[in-house]
């Protein structure tokens, strides 16, 4: 593949601005340069884009004229410093990396940390995330996500609503902020993985209309008009989305990409999207001698996401499994409403530690129909697994925290689960320490129309849920403050407990070779479902580690089998053994038996 350069865009060369831009709508494309005083300049056509040679300098803002009388942003603009309506800004690529030692981590090293630049530190920048990096190398984590920052319109967003897909947030530190981030994060050892969208384009901002068929009306995503994957028209915008995810990963030197929601990606081409997509992203790695991961968000519990394009799948390195998140929250709060109508049973949570997907391919109460496929044959280091994210937290009414339904015990259990589990883990941020602030739903949309509507949504959104409160107003700024963290919690009573008890499991996750080698060939699930206590057993070679869940309020006996002989302690979440001691236990004597408490954690060693 060579050096990627990027095709489009505005892109300093010797002489000035090379511009082009797809744009088979126009007759005419010109670039206005603001404030240069001097006229307009014709691009020539070439086929259906449109380039030229202008003089301008990095810095300086400008707008395309269509037909003469349109005015719009650039499509592929590095830059957007006054927002989603106003002129792009022509940037250098060019940034004093001290990254050249980088290569990447192997996906099986992932411990992942997804954050929201905004609402992460008081600066909501990515250089307020910088002066937080030594807290997140302290805790254990190795993969910083970043949910997405492509400029969105206003300065409160999730980022699912960006309409510059190659342009940072301008309210984030834009460009130079976030390569700063990504050049730091390398220099302490942390990968970094981008959030990307390519199912739809947000509803305010989004330009590409005017210059061609970027969107189809042949499918219809929750969020908007569908991307042209496989119409007319279709080579160049997946080759718009494909040079996006290649800059992100050349230009920013990101480690991954996650994909979100591609079960909203629609293409019925012989070659996918996603399997284009992949292969491109493995081949540049390649050729930059750095290990890139592309990771699929997807609710369709479909192997083929995952699978090598020789076994029919499209080659995507890993995706979310939120039937482990789903089948855990259940079993410990109970809640059965929406989509977790699907789940609640103990033997849900012990299929998903075995096989990754719990609707494998049967029948699904919530949808109404057969769901899934099975995915016991596929690597756990391809599934990633939480009790928390962005979605399942955010997409709550008022965005509350899973510590506001659990107590500490159970939110001890619920890390272990994730964290000993055989798959890769992933933290939502301000979980480590259960952090109090909501993650509601925020905008700040100029238009009205828009805003009232984005508020109806999210009533009708929670109709199946049937809560009879009213969600946070998504406009309100309080509704964005309201979901800033306070990482000094941290230090203070049960926040400490929590937080020392993450900083444990997470060593020994690393430290400990059976827990720390994804795989199930040397994994033994054993459930008893009656009294709601799981055993993992973990081995390689002589070296044996047991992990017990309790998943009830009552205290179990721990009997032989899974208990015998020399056991070295290696956490006990209820304090009752202390790491490091041994324990001698006789099958023939109960009174040695050891015993697990309520929703209780216990790991020990074979000796």
């Amino acid at each position: 593949m060579g050096k990627f350069t990027l095709d489009i865009g505005a892109n300093p060369i010797s002489g000035g601005i090379h511009f082009r831009v797809w744009a088979p709508s126009a007759t005419s494309i010109e670039v206005e340069v603001v404030g240069a005083g001097a006229p307009k300049t014709h691009l020539q056509q070439d086929g259906e884009y449109f380039q030229g040679v202008v003089q301008a300098n990095a810095g300086d803002r400008y707008w395309y004229w269509l037909d003469g009388t349109l005015r719009r942003p650039d499509p592929a603009s590095r830059s957007q410093p006054d927002g989603v309506h106003g002129p792009s800004q022509v940037m250098n690529p060019d940034f004093a990396w001290s990254d050249s030692h980088w290569r990447g981590i192997e996906l099986e090293e992932y411990l992942i940390y997804e954050l929201h630049v905004g609402t992460f530190t008081p600066e909501g920048t990515f250089d307020g995330i910088i002066s937080r990096l030594e807290y997140l190398c302290d805790l254990g984590i190795t993969a910083l996500q970043l949910m997405p920052v492509a400029q969105f319109p206003g300065e409160r967003n999730w980022g699912y609503d960006g309409t510059f897909p190659f342009a940072p947030q301008n309210s984030y530190g834009g460009a130079e902020g976030l390569k700063r981030l990504v050049d730091a994060c390398h220099d302490r050892g942390l990968a970094v993985i981008l959030d990307v969208v390519y199912n739809h384009l947000g509803p305010e901002g989004n330009y590409l209309h005017a210059f061609g068929p970027y969107f189809t009306g042949r499918y219809r995503t929750p969020w908007g008009d569908a991307v042209n994957f496989d119409g007319p028209g279709s080579d160049q915008v997946r080759h718009y989305f494909i040079s996006n995810e290649l800059y992100w990963i050349t230009e920013f030197h990101i480690d991954a990409l996650r994909l979100d929601a591609i079960h909203g990606i629609y293409d019925f081409s012989a070659r996918h999207i996603l399997q284009e997509l992949s292969e491109a992203v493995h081949l540049q790695g390649a050729e930059l001698g750095r290990r890139i991961h592309v990771i699929a968000e997807s609710d369709l519990n479909d192997v083929r996401v995952i699978k090598s394009p020789e076994s029919g799948g499209y080659g995507l390195d890993a995706q979310w499994n939120d039937d482990f998140h789903h089948a855990l929250r259940t079993l410990l709060t109970g809640d059965r409403s929406g989509y977790y109508c699907d789940f609640g049973s103990f033997s849900d949570l012990t299929k998903s530690i075995r096989e990754g997907f719990v609707l494998s391919g049967g029948y699904s109460a919530f949808r109404k129909r057969r769901h899934g496929s099975c995915s016991a044959e596929i690597p756990p280091a391809q599934l990633v697994v939480f009790s928390q994210n962005h979605d399942q937290v955010g997409n709550r009414m008022c965005g509350e925290r899973l510590c506001n339904h659990l107590s500490i015990q159970q939110l001890k259990l619920a890390a272990a689960t994730v964290l000993f589990s055989p798959y890769l883990p992933l933290l939502f941020m301000g979980e480590e320490y259960g952090e109090l602030a909501p993650f509601p739903y925020f905008i700040s949309h100029s238009d009205a129309e828009l805003v009232e509507g984005v508020r109806q949504g999210r009533l009708e959104e929670f109709a199946a849920f049937c809560h009879q409160d009213l969600p946070p107003d998504p406009q309100a700024e309080s509704t964005f403050i309201s979901a800033k963290l306070d990482q000094e919690k941290r230090h203070q009573e049960n926040h400490r407990v929590i937080f020392n008890f993450y900083i444990e499991l997470i060593r020994l996750r690393k430290e400990c070779a059976p827990l720390s080698r994804l795989n199930r060939a040397d994994m033994q699930v054993i459930a008893n479902e009656e009294e709601r206590v799981l055993a993992i057993i973990r081995r390689i070679a002589d070296d044996q580690v047991i992990c017990l869940f309790n998943y009830s309020d009552q205290e179990r006996v721990i009997s032989p089998p899974l208990a015998s002989g020399d056991l070295r302690v290696l956490l006990d979440s209820a304090g009752n053994y202390r790491p490091g001691s041994c324990l001698t236990v006789f099958s023939t004597r109960p009174n040695t038996f050891p015993t697990l408490a309520p929703f209780g954690v216990f790991v020990y060693r074979k000796e």
